[in-house]
Order: C-alpha cells, then sequence, then structure tokens
C-alpha cells in the first residue's frame, strides 16, 4: 500500500495514494458508510501501531462523483469513519503539491460532508473553506463525580462537536492526561443521556495567554486521542458558537491555538438558515512516502487495538 504522511500543526495525515479497499460507486456519504461497515480493520491496520500512531487520521483518495472536484476523500481515525477532516484537508492538498498533483490556487475536494473549497496558497499553507456549520443546542448540562456540572454547547463543524467554555482543567500539555479522561467521561455520559445527536468530538476551550490569540482548546477525537492541531472542523464549531453569540463579526480573522501551541488562522462570512461558512488556514508538512506491507503470517497485520 502506497502512502505519504504529513503533520498539519503536529497532527498526522496518512494520504492512501494505493492499495486501499474498493468501496464501489455511489455518493460519497453512501462508499463512507459502506467503509464503516466493511472495512474497519484496514483502518485499524493503518492508524494503529505499529504501522500507525496516536492521533493519526487516514485519508483514502477515490473517484469525486462531482467531476468539477480535484479529488474525493474519506477521512478515518482508527475508531470511525469521520464526515469531514480539516487539518485532513490541509495534509491532503500539501501532499497532493508535493507529488505534483495539484497546483496553487484554488481547488474543491469531495468529502461525506460535501464539497470543500480549499486555496493552496503555497507549498505548505492552505486555506479551507468548510461545509456550513451551526450551534445545535445550547447549555447542555452534564454531571459528572469528578467534575460536577458541566455546561457546553453542541455545534457542527463538519464532525460533531460538544464545547466547553472556559475548560474545567486548565488546556495546558502538563494536564493532557486528565483533560483525556474528563473528555472521554464527558462524551460517554452526554451520548448515554441523549442530546438528539450523537457527539464524536470534545472541545475544552481557554482563553489564550498571549494578547493576539484568541483562545487555546483541547480537543478529543474518536479515537480517544487528542487533536495536535487547534482541529479544523473543532474551529468551525467553535467559529459557529462566536457568530451566535455575537462576540466576532463576519470577516473578522482570529487566531486559535492548539494545546501544543500550533495555530490555524480563522474567520467566517454569514450562510443560510443562521449558519454559517467558517475558512481556516493553516499549514502542513510532508514527512514521509512509504509502501506499507501486510504479511499475513504477521500477528499484528491488523494492528495491535488500543
Amino acid at each position: 500500500m502506497r502512502v505519504v504522511d504529513s503533520h498539519t500543526g503536529g497532527e498526522p495525515t496518512r494520504v492512501v495514494l494505493e492499495g486501499g479497499p474498493d468501496l464501489g460507486s455511489g455518493s460519497l456519504p453512501v462508499r463512507a458508510k459502506r467503509m464503516t461497515q466493511d472495512h474497519m480493520d484496514f483502518c485499524q491496520s493503518l492508524l494503529c501501531e505499529p504501522r500507525g500512531q496516536p492521533a493519526m487520521v487516514g485519508a483514502l483518495l477515490v473517484e469525486p462523483s462531482d467531476p468539477r472536484c480535484l479529488t474525493g476523500v474519506i477521512f478515518f481515525d482508527a475508531a470511525a469513519v469521520l464526515e469531514m477532516c480539516g487539518h485532513g484537508t490541509i495534509g491532503l492538498m500539501v501532499t497532493l503539491a508535493h507529488l505534483g498533483m495539484a497546483a496553487e490556487g484554488s481547488h474543491l475536494i469531495e468529502t461525506p460532508a460535501g464539497l470543500i473549497s480549499v486555496e493552496l496558497h503555497d507549498k505548505n499553507t492552505v486555506t479551507v473553506t468548510n461545509v456550513p456549520s451551526r450551534v445545535v443546542q445550547r447549555d447542555v448540562v452534564v454531571t459528572l463525580p469528578d467534575l460536577g456540572a458541566v455546561s457546553g454547547t453542541i455545534a457542527y463543524g463538519g464532525n460533531w462537536f460538544y464545547i466547553v467554555e472556559p475548560s474545567p482543567i486548565a488546556v495546558l500539555p502538563k494536564n493532557t492526561p486528565e483533560l483525556t479522561q474528563a473528555a472521554v467521561a464527558l462524551r460517554r455520559q452526554l451520548n448515554a443521556e441523549g442530546s438528539g445527536v450523537r457527539v464524536d468530538h470534545i472541545i475544552f476551550q481557554d482563553p489564550a495567554v498571549e494578547d493576539e490569540i484568541h483562545g487555546r482548546n483541547f480537543v478529543l477525537c474518536p479515537d480517544d486521542t487528542y487533536d495536535r492541531s487547534p482541529c479544523g472542523t473543532g474551529c468551525s464549531a467553535i467559529l459557529a458558537c462566536l457568530a451566535d453569540a455575537g462576540r466576532l463579526s463576519p470577516g473578522q480573522e482570529i487566531t486559535q491555538q492548539s494545546i501544543i501551541q500550533s495555530a490555524y488562522r480563522l474567520s467566517y462570512q454569514p450562510g443560510e438558515e443562521g449558519q454559517i461558512v467558517p475558512k481556516i488556514t493553516g499549514q502542513a508538512h510532508v514527512i514521509a512516502q512509504s509502501t506499507l506491507m501486510f504479511a499475513s503470517a504477521d500477528p499484528f497485520v491488523n494492528g495491535i487495538p488500543a
């Protein structure tokens, strides 16, 4: 299997160029559902150790349904097929540029969440115009034994998020284990109680220390690892919250940091029916080109379960 690895703000993306599963025909959502039902062993073999690493997201190139698109892509982590992935889209475009498959300028990418507009500024810098994002439910309270009552907002940014601001635990690298444990428990309880949607990501958001930075976040992904980048779909959901609360004007740009202090530049424009159209600008760097081997005699050919 031929792959190219990159990282976007520290968050790894593995683009599958050849050797992935045949998902047949149909729309991207149909093919993504097929991948969920029939090929999660492929996802785990690619992203779990020993071939993969914690937090790695895969990007399977597929034929787009829309001929205007540069490519179709289905993103996934070791636990779930994703509707969309912001850092992965940035990593994908930088990978395609590295391979000579994408020129600087504007392109369309087809994902299960919809068509994504991207601008490749140079070999490392990409702006993603994401799918329309929105606030779904405010003031959703979840009570946990260790944290007490926590209030957050459910928002959609290409994936489903529960956003807690301020964070009940300071968003600092030294607190990563505690933040992870709290976020896993919070998501489990939130989905057990039922909110009308199944939340797959948790965001703890704090103000940043630096004056020029809007905030710093911790983002828990479906595979229970944290996003090293500020999370593109998560930033889209954050923008929807800021717009909904009147805290950010259309076109006004802010900088969002991750827990490791990598950054995206963010802005939005109004969308239809109260939605917003987010823009995320970030940088990615290619770090490897590999041919992965899958020997039938390998006891861990399907990866080491987390």
